[in-house]
């Protein structure tokens, strides 16, 4: 049985976790400490060694990504925090920045000294005003004992770190897109090359990375790249927060190491809800391919998830039971990609329109099944030619849900319309 490994959530439960004494009383900012007496490359290398790969998603090394800044240009560099979470199902940054902020401050400083840079942004999800206010507060307390602005602990390294609110649009997660609506113009995806390394904000070579990433440093730094990479796989290394929801008896927030398999985390939060069984499930968030009952024992690390047919993304498990109809949770996922398409390409823009249209017919029984055939054709039309992921994602709970649950696309067509009871999916519907 795999073990739970707290790092990032070890102080959530007490009272004082997400102030400054708190977060000191714990050990925090002794790895910023250390850090200042490392060379930068030294810290890039660490980072390399550690195995930290992205934890926003596309699960990139952290530390190669660092790399790929060029070694000499005429603008400053950035580091850019990416705290814009807002997919369905994703919901592991927002209670981390509300319970710990402070990680994520030391994990900005640590990394901004890494890559050299002075300035460094955290574009938070405008409509989170709670959290907004805990980092501003955060940061503020970072200033007055000297961790932020000129000549940080006497180490002669300034830095200056800005939080910035959206204005809720889910397209700014993408990280071009974040970048153009942080220098003020509407969030929308920027072509590549040049990437954002050689030219991201202001034409300055930057740094983008998940809340999780950055937070998972400071650890990094104070207790070294052996002992994050003896956590995990092989290829997976390190501990990451993995967010249960839904039909399950206790949902939150489990830190685990990478490849522990849905059966043990539902072993940990009492199982799915009494009475009842799992029916499909999200690994990643809902811009992922769904997994069933089959699927339990997968590990779920970026390798083992994605051979199996689906990513890993931002492990965002969304947990349904027999209640739940496969159409009408797709149509819901679908609406929601529909109305946060930037509008920028023609693949996504038209694509989760149509998605939107014809899965809302089916689910009231319209259909026919040469429908299913030209959703498969509107996905294939979208996926790889969208001009980022926001449209191969919303491909993923369609062409998934067809290819596992065509029998229930069907039985809608037979009956005339949807066979589930909506109330026997809620909460007080679906109880013993």
């Amino acid at each position: 049985m795999t073990t739970l490994t707290p790092v990032l959530t070890q102080n959530w439960d007490q009272a004082d976790s997400f102030t400054r004494a708190g977060y000191e009383r714990d050990g925090g900012y002794k790895a910023l400490r250390t850090a200042l007496r490392m060379e930068p490359d030294a810290i890039v290398q660490t980072v390399k060694d550690s195995g930290l790969r992205g934890r926003g998603g596309a699960g990139f090394p952290t530390g190669m990504k660092w790399g790929f800044l060029p070694p000499s240009s005429p603008n400053p560099r950035y580091l850019v925090v990416n705290a814009d979470e807002s997919e369905p199902g994703t919901c592991k940054d927002i209670p981390l920045m509300m319970a710990n902020p402070h990680v994520l401050v030391e994990g900005v400083i640590i990394s901004s000294y890494a890559i050299r840079s002075n300035t460094a942004f955290i574009y938070v999800r405008g409509e989170v005003l709670h959290v907004i206010r805990r980092l501003h507060q955060a940061v503020a307390e970072a200033y007055e004992a000297g961790y932020l602005g000129k000549d940080i602990l006497g180490s002669g390294y300034d830095l200056d770190v800005v939080v910035h609110s959206g204005a809720g649009a889910y397209i700014c997660g993408e990280e071009t897109a974040l970048l153009d609506s942080l220098e003020g113009f509407r969030g929308q995806p920027r072509l590549k090359p040049p990437f954002p390394a050689v030219a991201g904000l202001y034409g300055g070579p930057t740094v983008i990375n998940n809340v999780e990433s950055i937070a998972s440093v400071p650890s990094i730094v104070g207790n070294g790249a052996d002992w994050f990479a003896s956590m995990g796989t092989e290829k997976s290394q390190g501990f990451g927060i993995f967010s249960l929801s839904g039909h399950v008896t206790r949902p939150g927030q489990y830190e685990a190491p990478l490849g522990i398999t849905l059966r043990e985390l539902l072993d940990m939060s009492g199982g799915i809800r009494e009475g009842h069984r799992l029916k499909f499930w999200t690994p990643g968030g809902s811009s992922t391919p769904i997994f069933t009952e089959e699927h339990l024992d997968v590990p779920l690390d970026f390798e083992s998830v994605g051979a199996a047919g689906s990513m890993l993304g931002t492990r965002a498990l969304q947990i349904f039971d027999e209640t739940t109809c496969v159409v009408r949770a797709v149509l819901r996922w679908s609406e929601f990609y529909a109305h946060e398409s930037c509008g920028k390409c023609t693949p996504c823009r038209e694509g989760t329109y149509w998605y939107k249209l014809m899965l809302k017919r089916l689910e009231a029984g319209q259909g026919t099944e040469e429908d299913l055939e030209t959703l498969l054709d509107i996905s294939d039309n979208i996926l790889g030619r969208a001009f980022c992921a926001l449209g191969d994602g919303a491909t993923s709970p369609v062409v998934s849900s067809i290819k596992l649950f065509r029998a229930e696309y069907l039985q809608h067509f037979e009956q005339g319309g949807c066979p589930f009871d909506p109330a026997k999916s809620t909460l007080w519907g679906g109880a013993k």
